[in-house]
């Protein structure tokens, strides 16, 4: 497995460096392996950006009632955090691995010092939080809309505008959908079962083949 590449060249904040200087700043990258359930950011730890080189992570946070939220799951070449080396505060931020996953490190420190060497990432970094402020925005959209088919057909689509592919992959598992969705396993698990027997899905598990697109599309018009 090659860490240069999944640690530093997966980063878009990184994109735009040649190579030489992605190899100056690998070494400033930690790599390490998080087991299923165990925290890889939390409110009391150092500020850092994970960046996941193989697995899988979800960010969430936790509600007055302790209740947990959902925000987003975190798959390879996928990151979080960068916020935090910008010396915002993490008051109520986690992130936990959903199984084995492979994440490589980058303290504030360190970063702090690539900052000084390489200016132009501060812009950068303020185009990738622009981005992830978009993403939040799409998850208010979907709780906005009443009804639960609807957060659910219009979260299959956008996976299929993502892949561009009609076999899709539900990137987490039932429970956080559900929580991502703002309702419950049991409903989600219905709904798919009411799409499959309307014929516009086939479902295996987190594997979901979109039959008729199109026709997905005109149901969400009708509700």
């Amino acid at each position: 497995m090659n860490q240069e590449h999944l640690c530093v060249a997966a980063v878009p904040l990184f994109h735009h460096l040649n190579l030489e200087d992605q190899r100056l700043i690998n070494p400033l990258v930690n790599h390490r392996i998080f087991e299923k359930g165990e925290q890889i950011i939390t409110p009391d730890g150092d500020p850092k950006l994970v960046v996941v080189a193989r697995g899988n992570m979800k960010v969430y946070q936790l509600s007055a009632a302790g209740r947990e939220q959902l925000l987003r799951v975190v798959g390879p070449s996928g990151y979080e955090g960068e916020g935090l080396l910008l010396g915002a505060r993490n008051e109520n931020l986690f992130a936990e691995a959903l199984q084995q996953t492979e994440v490589c490190l980058l303290t504030q420190e360190d970063f702090q010092k690539i900052l000084l060497q390489y200016p132009q990432l501060s812009l950068k970094l303020l185009e990738i939080n622009a981005q992830k402020m978009m993403e939040a925005e799409q998850q208010t959209r979907f709780l906005m809309m009443e009804k639960v088919e609807e957060r659910l057909m219009t979260y299959l689509l956008d996976l299929y505008k993502t892949t561009e592919s009609a076999q899709v992959e539900i990137p987490m598992k039932m429970k956080e959908l559900a929580s991502f969705l703002g309702t419950t396993p049991e409903t989600v698990s219905r709904k798919l079962k009411w799409l499959e027997k309307e014929g516009l899905i086939k479902r295996n598990r987190n594997k979901i083949k979109l039959h008729d697109k199109k026709e997905l599309e005109n149901r969400l018009l009708l509700i």
